[in-house]
């Protein structure tokens, strides 16, 4: 897990440099160097993947953070400011958390100085597999989505008894 996490901050700061292909020939190398080692991490190496060349297409708005609420509980916080329920929109579709704001455009008469941004927005997130969102609330410009990280019973530590030799292998 840290040398996942190690691979993913050197995608983002090499991003951060516009060296693309360059992320994508050091992210190719670093899993051909350790994938004889590592089984079943296909699918954490294509997420990781497909953030990093995300990474470059996303903009800064509208501003968000993601909160650690307890060990189990999340939530995003989007400043959406001048947008109502009827114009935010946030869909779950497998793995990918997706928050679009359309709003209505509005007369420009008498406007002196613009100031304010208007503009319309989409900002996805990708949730790890055992990630639920629970729900969103829109209160005072701010949009919350609460989400909840669910353990499958598998996934969960187990203590094992041991047993003789020959029970286990008959």
């Amino acid at each position: 897990v840290d040398a996942i996490k190690w691979v993913y901050k050197l995608m983002i700061n090499l991003l951060n440099k516009k060296e693309k292909i360059m992320v994508n020939t050091i992210f190719d190398s670093v899993w051909r160097d350790i994938s004889p080692f590592a089984v079943g991490f296909d699918r954490t190496f294509d997420t990781l993947s497909l953030l990093a060349n995300s990474k470059s297409q996303n903009t800064n708005y509208p501003p968000y953070n993601i909160r650690k609420m307890s060990d189990d509980q999340y939530t995003i916080e989007l400043a959406v400011a001048g947008f109502d329920d009827n114009d935010v929109d946030v869909e779950v579709t497998g793995e990918n958390l997706t928050i679009r704001g359309n709003r209505p455009k509005e007369a420009v008469e008498g406007l002196m100085h613009q100031g304010l941004a208007t503009r319309n927005f989409e900002r996805k997130f990708i949730l790890s597999d055992d990630m639920v969102v629970k729900g969103a609330a829109l209160s005072n410009g701010m949009l919350y989505i609460g989400m909840e990280k669910i353990v499958p019973e598998h996934r969960r530590p187990k203590k094992i008894s041991l047993t003789s030799k020959k029970k286990l292998l008959g």
